[in-house]
């Protein structure tokens, strides 16, 4: 066990250790994990054709999905201060990585072989591991360097993507040019900002929130009945973070055995799918038009039902490569 020296000013005051977990920390984290399971259960109703492709991948959804995993890499953050500041528990803090670490790994092992064109290499878990193995090197720090470090990771992937990058082996940094495909992808770049935000706030309001809070009255009985579920599911966050998913797609599985969905037109469905997976992974691309020039080739071809049975392999197949870049070449050229 090693001792942390503070030098940072006098407005960064370390937190007690608590006797207890904190409500309000667990209260947020169970409204964090609801909000995941919603968002995850949208996913689940567009995987089985519910709803429209593309739904849990753009507009108000993906903003949505952007703040559930800012708000956990927050309270990550938030927590290391809590646990490991201002004197580092290494063995305690090593405990805790390998769990997250090693359920990191579950989920790429099993997304493997569930989706192995769109698995979780690098997502939520791995990144909250990655970020608190960065998060040792702020606590010493003033909260300011954290914030400042915070502000520089979010903007990086603004001005620092390079081809260097697009190796597979570099995609979890975040600054790949051609942003690959995967079910959740959360890079260390820029996701390491929300984590080192929660760091810095720990560090400079956690005191004062504490004692502000002390000085509420007690609201017990049917006033905390509310928060009960929240602070069992964050008391076992990663347990529900394992099993929700499974369990949410075995029950829309079950439902679609009941009430089957009514599919849409394969040709409208592609062209979704299409401008969905274009702008996640080349917005320098008028998507529309070059999805509506993909389909029209595939047709002319005698591809298109082919490929919607599942007959042919989009990443192996030249034929839709070359139909890929000759579409590519038309939309730049205005064609």
């Amino acid at each position: 066990m090693s001792d942390i020296t503070v030098t940072s000013p006098a407005t960064e005051t370390p937190p007690a250790r608590p006797r207890g977990r904190l409500a309000f920390i667990d209260v947020a984290r169970g409204l964090a994990l609801l909000a995941m399971a919603l968002y995850h259960f949208v996913w689940d109703l567009e995987f089985f054709g519910y709803v429209a492709a593309g739904t849990a991948g753009t507009g108000g959804w993906k903003i949505f999905a952007r703040l559930i995993a800012s708000s956990f890499l927050f309270l990550a953050g938030y927590s290391l201060v809590l646990g490991q500041w201002p004197t580092l528990r290494f063995h305690a803090f090593l405990r805790r990585f390998a769990k997250i670490a090693g359920a990191a790994a579950l989920i790429t092992i099993a997304t493997y072989f569930a989706f192995p064109d769109t698995f979780i290499f690098f997502g939520i878990l791995h990144s909250i591991a990655a970020a608190s193995l960065v998060g040792l090197l702020f606590l010493r720090l003033p909260a300011a360097v954290s914030f400042v470090a915070a502000a520089a990771a979010i903007v990086a992937p603004l001005y620092l993507r390079s081809p260097i990058f697009d190796a597979p082996w570099f995609w979890w940094v975040g600054l790949s040019e051609t942003l690959p495909r995967s079910n959740d992808y959360v890079p260390l770049l820029p996701w390491l900002g929300p984590f080192l935000l929660g760091l810095g706030a720990a560090k400079l309001f956690h005191a004062r929130l504490v004692a502000a809070l002390s000085h509420r009255s007690s609201t017990a009985g049917k006033g905390r009945l509310w928060t009960t579920p929240l602070v069992f599911g964050s008391r076992h966050s990663l347990a529900i973070y394992l099993i929700h998913q499974p369990v949410l797609i075995g029950l829309v599985y079950l439902f679609s055995l009941i009430s089957p969905p009514t599919l849409p037109d394969p040709k409208e469905a592609y062209r979704s799918n299409c401008v969905a997976a274009c702008n996640q992974g080349n917005p320098a691309v008028p998507c529309d038009s070059f999805c509506g020039c993909t389909l029209d080739r595939l047709v002319e071809q005698n591809l298109f039902d082919s490929l919607n049975r599942g007959e042919i392999k989009v990443s192996t197949d030249e034929r839709i490569a070359r139909i890929a870049q000759q579409c590519t070449m038309n939309v730049q050229s205005g064609d």
